[in-house]
């Protein structure tokens, strides 16, 4: 039940429900002397006597709450209760969350008063306290809890820490704003959203926030997960009916960390899920930390109102690293794992080898490997041959400069066209051209390419995009534009 139930109860609506209601039966038992529910025959304070017991009444309370709220509702949020005490008109009930106690005191708490004074007797309040329990049922498919510690470690890499991280003028902010929020003790950006192409570092700063918090502090709880899966738990709530403990499980942590949020684009039912977690963890002050490839206003296939609260907080964007942060990332994995590699090797992987810092990091484990099992010395022709495969990929890959340039020749424009603000036909049609080739050439983000079309809004490139793919579909003249300048550029 995802809404307040706005049905107002009064006693007189359950006036019928009494002691004469024809579905009673009086009630076996007594209430003892510390006011906890007894056998039958128990002394204490006087209450409905028969000969059946409190949990027949227990249970005709939650079979009318069944009639009145629902099924969803009741078997969410009633029939998880068990009856604790009833003392001084005060019946008290066991919950197993601090969710589910809140959602019973404000929305169920009437009319389960109204209901248990029916078959308990006198009973002018109800309370719920939380009380721990056995595992959910989703968990009693699975092994024993980890402790807080290793549960934390399960998935995240040891080698992934700040230490271990190579700043750069490209990743320097994201770097800057995750160890501030990683060392501070309340929340500093809310959400923190890093974004970036692949292999650039995100999952890396990932980790290293996660291995910080547990460091400075072990008792925060902190989960890490991949928005797959947090997809698959979902799903495997619905399918065993027991989203209460996937609620419970996600809104009750310190600081919930998704990697590749862009996973759930399109998935309708996760992000209503995905949204409403993240505004319960919001509105409690508890840390949410978003990675994804594009920016908040770039992830298509997401609601409007998603997009809108992951741009919220602190967004930073980490570009594709220069030949300085290529180098020194080399310098420091071959230090790290003790390699004697050339100076000039790695100044030839740094600038052979651009495209992210994954291929870059199995370039260098590939050499030492292959020198360490051949046994042949590290050089420049030895790692050209050994990577021939990765240089030629790496080669193929052109910049925006190039493509700004060629394009510009073959429609007989000047290049400085393509930063003007001019929107002439024969003008702004090649530079939707230029955009459209540089989104599919590079590993660029939208507002990277605006950045390299006189700072043009990222809407514009996308627009451009958008429009090129259409008229290609459609404009056989365009399509063969866009074809031979994809060979002139791949050549």
């Amino acid at each position: 039940m995802s809404g307040r139930d706005t049905t107002n109860v009064t006693d007189t609506q359950y006036q019928g429900y009494s002691q004469d209601h024809p579905d009673h039966t009086d009630n076996g038992s007594a209430i003892g002397p510390a006011g906890a529910i007894g056998p039958a025959g128990a002394t204490g304070p006087a209450g409905p006597t028969g000969t059946t017991g409190p949990n027949d009444a227990w249970e005709r309370v939650t079979n009318r709450m069944r009639q009145d709220i629902g099924e969803a509702a009741w078997r969410n949020w009633i029939k998880p209760l068990r009856v604790g005490r009833l003392e001084d008109g005060t019946l008290t009930l066991e919950a197993t969350s601090n969710l589910a106690r809140e959602r019973v005191t404000s929305q169920y708490a009437d009319r389960l008063r109204v209901i248990s004074a029916a078959e308990f007797g006198s009973v002018k309040k109800i309370e719920v306290r939380v009380v721990s329990r056995a595992a959910p049922r989703m968990s009693q498919q699975k092994p024993a809890t980890k402790p807080a510690g290793e549960a934390l470690s399960a998935g995240l890499d040891p080698r992934y820490t700040f230490a271990n991280f190579v700043v750069g003028k490209p990743n320097e902010l994201a770097f800057a704003v995750a160890r501030r929020t990683a060392e501070s003790a309340t929340v500093a950006f809310n959400p923190l959203f890093l974004y970036g192409g692949v292999g650039l570092g995100k999952t890396h700063l990932m980790h290293a926030i996660a291995w910080h918090i547990r460091e400075q502090d072990p008792s925060r709880n902190v989960v890490y997960l991949s928005a797959e899966k947090f997809m698959y738990r979902f799903v495997q709530a619905l399918r065993f009916r027991d989203t209460m403990s996937f609620k419970e499980q996600f809104r009750s942590v310190d600081v919930l960390m998704i990697d590749d949020v862009q996973f759930i684009s399109g998935k309708d039912s996760t992000q209503e899920e995905f949204f409403h977690t993240f505004n319960a963890l919001v509105e409690d002050g508890r840390q949410v930390i978003i990675s994804a490839d594009k920016s908040p206003t770039d992830l298509e296939g997401m609601e409007e109102r998603l997009r809108s609260r992951l741009g919220w907080g602190m967004v930073a964007d980490i570009h594709p690293a220069d030949y300085e942060l290529r180098l020194g990332i080399l310098q420091a994995k071959a230090e790290q794992a003790r390699l004697a590699v050339p100076d000039k090797v790695l100044e030839f992987l740094a600038h052979r080898i651009s495209s992210n810092v994954r291929e870059l990091e199995g370039a260098l484990t590939r050499i030492a490997a292959h020198a360490s099992l051949v046994g042949r010395e590290i050089s420049i022709d030895s790692a050209a041959e050994l990577l021939s495969d990765l240089l030629r990929a790496s080669s193929r890959q052109v910049s925006v400069d190039e493509i700004q340039k060629r394009v510009a020749a073959h429609y007989d424009v000047r290049v400085a066209e393509m930063f003007s603000a001019r929107r002439a036909r024969n003008i702004a049609r090649p530079r939707q051209v230029a955009m459209y080739l540089a989104k599919t050439l590079t590993s660029l983000s939208y507002p990277e390419i605006g950045r390299q079309f006189g700072g043009r809004d990222h809407t514009t490139v996308m627009h451009a995009v958008r429009s090129i793919e259409g008229l290609v579909a459609t404009d056989q003249g365009i399509a063969e534009d866009v074809s031979l300048l994809r060979s002139l550029l791949a050549n």
